[in-house]
């Protein structure tokens, strides 16, 4: 009898949600609207380029030759060389992420530079370019570092030898080295957190001012009913909202989405049902719209857009910093979003993500709970 009266109050509670938005436009505009104009107008009026120089290297035959590149190679300020065993642990590297890219010097390298100016001697580079400026920029380094090589060492041990050596240079993920494909997946992750906090920490804390929460905690419900009945009706419009962005996403700025559905669904989810609980936590803090907005804006928008990975390389941050970021979900949805559209479904990438989207929901959740059975003692 008491499953039955939980399940007739959750419907309740669920009907009375969707009729408050359905009087209130507010929520359908910030499910809808809001992250239309803002993915076209971030999406074609940002243009920032970040960068990466981890670089795995793999030498196929050695000798003194390729010993001194590596030493060229090592003594670059701006490359940190990861020396492979094969090149198979090198790929797997670079699907997994640890690297930007792959450097190869074949087991000819050496006798093609001793043979001078008769064949020219080429090093392959394989470049993660899902960020075009780390793709460029690790083309331009490494080329600089030969270029370094040729002149300090190629003349004194092979002299006549011109031309110094070719790096044949080859783009993965986004061979075009458009920015958009890489910035425009992290705006998702931008506007999801945006998206769901305010749906439920503005709504709510409308509600709060307006007594109808107060009323609704003297209800028989329990707070697993009611924070149960507001996160499944927001969720139902957040993720229609993350449908619409991977929608223009991928019909007007061009984005592939090379992974699958189920597992895009699923971070979307698991993020979803943090930013609503964060949305929910905050308003019950705040229980005013004013105070709501600006802790929303302090705790989701400025660290999804600077802490994330989305605007700027985590990579290049100061250690300390590196581990902040591990606190916001938003970190792991940018990474996720990044690899399903880009890369494909790279589980090994994918797997922690989910992980830290799930742990970030599960304490999103446990948080709001706790915050509002406080509130009622």
């Amino acid at each position: 009898m008491s499953a039955a009266l939980a399940r007739q109050r959750l419907r309740g509670l669920a009907r009375k949600e969707m009729l408050q938005i359905l009087r209130d436009p507010s929520a359908l505009l910030i499910a809808f609207l809001m992250p239309v104009i803002m993915l076209l107008i971030t999406g074609f009026g940002l243009s920032l380029d970040a960068h990466e120089l981890k670089l795995a290297a793999v030498v196929e035959a050695g000798s003194d030759t390729t010993s001194s590149v590596q030493e060229a190679l090592d003594a670059s300020p701006y490359l940190s060389v990861y020396w492979a065993n094969s090149l198979q642990d090198a790929n797997t590297a670079l699907s997994t992420g640890q690297v930007r890219g792959i450097l190869v010097m074949r087991q000819d390298f050496a006798q093609r530079v001793a043979r001078r100016n008769r064949w020219p001697a080429t090093a392959q580079l394989v470049v993660n370019a899902t960020d075009p400026n780390t793709a460029r920029l690790l083309q331009g380094y490494v080329e600089g570092a030969f270029a370094v090589w040729v002149e300090d060492n190629a003349h004194e041990r092979y002299p006549g030898i011109s031309g110094g050596i070719t790096v044949d240079t080859r783009f993965w993920y986004n061979p075009q080295l458009r920015s958009a494909d890489f910035i425009v997946p992290g705006i998702i992750a931008f506007v999801m957190s945006m998206t769901g906090t305010l749906l439920t920490a503005l709504i709510v804390a409308r509600e709060w001012e307006r007594g109808t929460m107060e009323s609704m905690l003297a209800s028989p419900a329990g707070m697993a009913e009611i924070t149960g009945a507001k996160l499944g009706t927001y969720f139902v419009l957040g993720m229609g909202s993350m449908a619409v962005s991977v929608l223009i996403t991928v019909f007007i700025f061009g984005v592939p989405l090379r992974g699958g559905i189920l597992p895009l669904t699923l971070c979307a989810a698991l993020f979803l049902i943090y930013a609503l609980a964060q949305g929910l936590f905050i308003s019950t803090l705040a229980r005013n719209q004013f105070v709501a907005a600006q802790l929303a804006f302090l705790t989701t928008m400025m660290p999804a857009m600077m802490l994330s990975g989305m605007m700027f390389d985590i990579a290049s941050m100061p250690r300390w910093l590196q581990l902040i970021t591990y606190v916001f979900p938003a970190r792991y949805l940018v990474a996720a979003l990044q690899t399903l559209f880009l890369a494909g479904d790279v589980w090994a990438v994918l797997l922690p993500n989910l992980a830290g989207l799930a742990i970030g929901a599960t304490v999103a959740v446990a948080a709001t709970l706790a915050v509002t059975h406080r509130r009622l003692d």
